[in-house]
């Protein structure tokens, strides 16, 4: 580790796991425990521990938080209720995209923004910026800790660390958040994740994060329970269909070519980006961003060229690997819009080689829901 590298709250418990620590957006994070492999399919079949703390958590509050956050995001917080998140996009004015948020609706004088570590600067300035006058904006990043427990036994497993209400975690919805105790300690206890599967991501001081973590996994080990690191994190979201900032979408991509055009509400009043955006989809696209699978015997990875059946670069993939729950190996990438159809055959240039894939429906994989 470097002395530039920053550390979490829960960095003394991953050297005590024996994870393999790894440089990770100017931080000294977990890429793995067990093994990306065994801690992703942990995921999938019971649930995982992720410590989460490098994420930035920025709050906005005062008369008309809300509205002066709404514009500064592609989506429409007016369309959500107190006590509800919403995934969106935070532009600038060409309409690329400087980060993907969740934003945490408490009231609207009261506003939570969850931005990427690696955007976290950039994102604070842009907001203390943009924002009106009167209206209070805090970078609370460093206070505050983000453990994401995730899997089909999460809940479960929330409820076995202690709750105060038993029934806490399933009357919050997707996409929604409430505050409660877990394990005694005092968290904000949101339905969201980055995986696939279901689960909460868990907001408290910093201080109290090791004792959350060991709550957790003395009363997850029994069901199942591992922690889990960056590697199956990626695994994970890459087979959900989850974009990653600096792979998937950058300043250089807007959210309509980026699949992201359902975050976009152009019928609501002006935001930054909203004018370029309006021309974009006027003139259409000329890139579509596809999830692909491997058909030859090969490994897509980020910057791998795509290919026509020419054997000519027509593209880019963003994401790739295998996948530990399907068996084979997918990609994600962006190809010219008349090769975005489903069924699709396209190379990919796999250092030097030609690799056949196709264009499949994504989500690659998609967690079945009881009832």
């Amino acid at each position: 580790m470097t002395d530039d590298q920053r550390q979490t709250p829960l960095h003394a418990i991953h050297l005590t796991h024996k994870a393999r620590m790894v440089p990770f957006a100017g931080w000294h994070m977990p890429v793995q425990y067990a093994g990306v492999k065994a801690e992703h399919l942990a995921v999938r079949s019971a649930a995982g521990l992720f410590d989460v703390c490098h994420m930035g958590e920025l709050v906005v509050r005062g008369d008309g938080a809300a509205a002066a956050v709404n514009r500064l995001v592609t989506n429409d917080l007016g369309r959500i209720e107190n006590g509800q998140a919403m995934y969106t996009c935070c532009c600038n004015e060409e309409g690329t995209i400087l980060d993907d948020l969740i934003v945490y609706l408490r009231s609207p004088t009261d506003v939570l923004i969850v931005c990427n570590a690696s955007n976290r600067d950039k994102i604070a300035k842009h907001f203390e910026a943009s924002l009106d006058k009167g209206v209070e904006f805090n970078d609370i990043s460093d206070q505050t800790a983000l453990l994401a427990l995730q899997g089909p036994k999460a809940l479960e497993i929330l409820n076995a660390a202690g709750t105060g209400d038993a029934n806490i975690a399933k009357s919050i919805g997707q996409f929604r958040f409430a505050d409660g105790p877990v394990a005694g300690i005092d968290c904000t206890i949101a339905r969201t994740g980055y995986t696939g599967e279901d689960g909460v991501e868990l907001f408290c001081d910093g201080v109290d994060a090791p004792a959350l973590w060991k709550a957790l996994m003395k009363a997850g080990e029994p069901l199942g329970l591992v922690p889990a690191g960056l590697g199956a994190r990626d695994t994970l979201r890459l087979e959900a269909r989850l974009s990653l900032y600096g792979n998937d979408i950058d300043e250089t991509t807007n959210p309509l070519e980026a699949g992201l055009g359902w975050t976009v509400k152009l019928k609501k009043d002006a935001f930054v980006g909203k004018s370029a955006l309006e021309s974009i989809k006027a003139e259409g696209s000329k890139r579509c961003f596809v999830g692909f699978e491997m058909t030859g015997r090969g490994i897509a990875r980020h910057d791998y060229p795509i290919l026509n059946a020419a054997g000519e670069k027509v593209g880019i993939c963003t994401s790739g690997g295998p996948s530990p729950t399907l068996g084979k190996s997918i990609g994600m990438g962006y190809v010219p819009k008349e090769m975005g159809a489903v069924g699709t055959e396209i190379l990919v240039d796999c250092r030097g080689k030609q690799i056949p894939a196709k264009v499949c429906k994504t989500p690659f994989y998609k967690r079945r829901v009881a009832g």
